[in-house]
């Protein structure tokens, strides 16, 4: 009988101390990288120019700084937010075709007029 694959559970537990977590919010002329490096006191941020080379110059950077600091990273972990001409900054820099995030639903809800959140008890 065979396993069933499970996306909910990580194969991998999340090490801090040995792992760079990096955010992306891209567009299509600059990409903002936020970042938690382990043992750095500040938490980086940085505006770089749209592409991958840039992207893992400064991934790298942020490697040898902790490892000059004393400390190994076995591993990065990247998570990006597109904004709508996302594909033009990295589309190009990949073989495989990448999703979009999709756009949240509109609320259609008039939000002129106060409505309450919930009751309250009157003593």
């Amino acid at each position: 009988m065979s396993q069933s694959f499970e996306a909910s559970r990580s194969l991998t537990a999340l090490e801090q101390d040995n792992t760079i977590v990096a955010v992306i919010e891209m567009s299509k002329a600059k990409w903002l990288i936020a970042a938690l490096v382990p043992r750095f006191k500040r938490q980086p941020l940085k505006k770089i120019d749209a592409g991958a080379p840039s992207l893992l110059k400064l991934l790298q950077d942020w490697r040898n700084e902790a490892g000059q600091a004393g400390h190994t990273i076995m591993r990065i972990a990247v998570t990006y937010e597109a904004a709508s001409g996302w594909r033009a900054g990295c589309g190009r820099a990949t073989s495989r075709p990448m999703p979009s995030t999709q756009p949240a639903l509109r609320c259609r809800v008039s939000t002129s007029v106060p409505r309450p959140i919930g009751s309250t008890p009157s003593f």
